[in-house]
């Protein structure tokens, strides 16, 4: 930890926005949470007995597309398994900063003659790596539910992730940068973020749902970003609510502005030091 902390708080002349800061939180986000294995191993695996038990069970009963036809369910839950991926990943990385508060590690960053800014760069570049990454490594299971990509819409899908990852990464800094307990991060969690990604259409399509579910999840930009997952996977049968340009301008206005709030919070609070 000595180490990281001498790499990360070397002085930087006049206080000034630099990017080797910046670049050392990233790596350090990376690192700590690929040597983590069974962290690595649960955020895929849960996902995925979620995607094959609950798209099973539906199997063909569900209908969704144009006219009512039959789609089975393991298909169109493919892409909110892969947000949920995502969401967690974005959400639980962002928990370090509770533990690297609490251990000190955080304070000593906060005294280094870098600008506050650097630390939200380097956490939230470090969480949205990571949680693009688990998202891609999940499209490996795209064949089984007949996705065939070409490069356009692949780098497209990528771009999709990479923009709801940023946004979640942002999402969850802003939550944790005031916490300095897991426990109340966690509560947190499943009080408001289940529910965001309940009302993204990744268990249910917005057709059919009561007209106060379907207002929710308009306003949800998750929403967008799943629609937009669905209609570049399965172009033939997804029947989407929102045109592709429209989807990928929502995530970028709404990754912008909680990117803009994460560097407004960590330059107004003040951390407390660990006990």
């Amino acid at each position: 930890m000595a180490t990281q902390s001498n790499v990360i708080t070397r002085p930087v002349a006049g206080n000034t926005f630099s990017l080797l800061p910046a670049f050392s939180l990233w790596q350090r986000e990376v690192v700590r949470f690929y040597r983590n294995i069974s962290r690595v191993v649960g955020v895929i695996a849960s996902p995925l007995l979620f995607w094959i038990v609950i798209g099973s069970g539906f199997g063909t009963s569900f209908r969704n597309g144009a006219n009512g036809a039959s789609q089975h369910y393991l298909d169109f839950f493919f892409p909110g398994a892969l947000i949920m991926i995502v969401l967690f990943t974005s959400i639980f990385a962002m928990m370090s900063l509770i533990e690297d508060r609490n251990e000190g590690f955080l304070l000593s960053v906060l005294v280094a003659p870098v600008n506050r800014s650097v630390i939200v760069l380097g956490k939230v570049l470090g969480g949205t790596t990571l949680a693009t990454l688990q998202g891609i490594i999940f499209l490996v299971f795209a064949p089984l539910v007949g996705v065939h990509f070409t490069v356009l819409s692949f780098l497209l899908i990528v771009l999709d992730i990479f923009l709801v990852a940023f946004s979640l990464t942002a999402l969850g800094f802003i939550i944790a940068w005031p916490m300095d307990s897991t426990s109340g991060f966690h509560a947190i969690i499943n009080l408001f973020l289940i529910p965001l990604w309940l009302l993204s259409g990744s268990l249910f399509p917005i057709t059919g749902a009561s007209f106060w579910i379907r207002f929710l999840m308009r306003i949800n930009p998750l929403t967008y970003g799943t629609e937009a997952l669905r209609a570049l996977m399965f172009p033939a049968t997804a029947s989407p609510k929102f045109p592709l340009g429209l989807d990928l301008i929502v995530l970028g206005v709404f990754t912008v502005l909680l990117f803009t709030i994460a560097f407004v919070v960590a330059n107004r609070r003040t951390t407390k030091p660990a006990a």
